[in-house]
Order: structure tokens, then sequence, then C-alpha cells
């Protein structure tokens, strides 16, 4: 069986390089992308001879098909890039709200057609798209987060209908204790998050990874919007 190549963008840090990791555990040959193509092939270094790594940035849509042109074929397409921004409506800055809107909306959408000649129009191609509970758990701040991330639901709706038999899902993780970006908050600040889970504790990078994988490999789910967040929607 031949190798698959899955492409990863975002896939320099925090859990889009989990799913990298991952995926060449596997056995399948990963391009990551990060902005700095030093960076990112410095990481896809340590991933192992099956990763390489080139510079993209979505955040400037015009350029994305020629930063892609090297990627000759595509099995498994992982949208992961996001930023983080706190942009409230009574201090709204529009020039970070437009970076951001753009970044997932356009970019996601942009690096989709540019690779779509490269994807092999088949049922076993996948592509996962990554948006956040916070769509839905609005928090001080979130306002063009959570906007986003319901349009990230719509953007895989039409995108499943329109590139069928091509699979499309997007993910949606809620507060990831172990993530980066979560487990260098100050003790105790997770308690409150921990606190709202069924069972007590919050969803890892591990489960998002797994997650991950079942919505780009198993054939039998599209238009897919998972939720992984320990169970936070029941309490």
């Amino acid at each position: 069986m031949s190798k698959k190549t899955i492409v990863v963008v975002g896939g320099t840090s925090g859990i889009g390089l989990e799913v990298a990791r991952d995926s060449v555990e596997r056995g399948d040959r990963v391009v990551i992308t990060g902005r700095d193509a030093e960076r990112a092939a410095a990481i896809a270094a340590e991933l192992g001879p099956d990763a390489s790594g080139i510079a993209l940035d979505i955040s400037e849509p015009e350029g994305i098909a020629a930063q892609l042109a090297q990627i000759e074929r595509v099995d498994g397409l992982v949208l992961a890039a996001i930023e983080r921004d706190a942009n409230t409506i009574r201090d709204y800055d529009i020039a970070r709200a437009r970076r951001l809107v753009t970044l997932k909306l356009v970019g996601y959408a942009e690096t989709v057609h540019a690779l779509l000649p490269r994807m092999t129009n088949d049922v076993e191609t996948g592509v996962v798209l990554f948006g956040g509970r916070a769509k839905d758990l609005p928090y001080p701040g979130s306002t063009t987060v959570s906007s986003i991330n319901g349009g990230v639901v719509g953007l895989t709706h039409t995108l499943a209908l329109e590139l069928a038999p091509i699979r499309v899902n997007a993910l949606h993780p809620g507060i990831i204790g172990d993530s980066p970006f979560w487990a260098e908050k100050p003790e105790g600040v997770l308690d409150q998050y921990k606190d709202r889970t069924p069972g007590g504790e919050l969803a890892t990078m591990k489960d998002v990874v797994g997650a991950t994988q079942f919505l780009l490999r198993n054939t039998g789910v599209s238009a897919v919007n998972l939720y992984v967040d320990r169970g936070w929607n029941v309490t």
C-alpha cells in the first residue's frame, strides 16, 4: 500500500504539530506549513525523513497558490492554522478582525481551492477544518473568534457538498488542558473549566489528534462538526 501524503497547515506548533507527528508515526508522508520557511524545515527534519516543511501565510490568501505549488499530491489536508485574538465590540479593532476573518474563512477556502487539483477525487481523501467551541460558548473578547468559528460550520457544509466524494469535516476543540496556550496558565486557572465537564477533566491534545485522524480517514464521515471538549455541553 502506497504512503498517503498529509498536508498539515499550521503544523509547526501546538495541536497541528502533534497531528503531523502522529501521521508520520502512522507511516504517512507529511508536509507541514508555517510562516517561516527555515523554522518549518527544521521542525520537519525533527519529525523524520518522511516530513517536509514549507512557508505559508494563509492570512495573505493571494499568495497561497504559489506557496503551495511544490506540493505534488494530497491524500489528506488538515487546516489547523489559527491565531488567538481578544477583540471586544466596545474596543473593536477592524484590522485585527479583518486579519482573523481572512485567515480562517478566506485562507482555508483558498488553500482547498489551490490544492484541489492534486487531491484524488475519492472518498479516501479527507479534509479537516479547525473551528472551536467559542462559536457556542463565547467569552469576553471572543467577538471575532466566535463569529469565524461559526463560519467554519457553513464552510464545512458547502465544501462537503461541492467536493464529494472527497470528505470534508470540522473539529471544534474546547479547552485543551495540556496545549501550550492553556498549560502555561497560572495554577488554578483551569479549575473553573474542569468543573464544567462531567468527569472533572479537560480534553487533551492526544484527544484532539485522535479525533482529527478519525475525521481524516473514516470514509463514512463527511459534513460533520465534531466537538472535543469532554462533554462540556451537557453540564
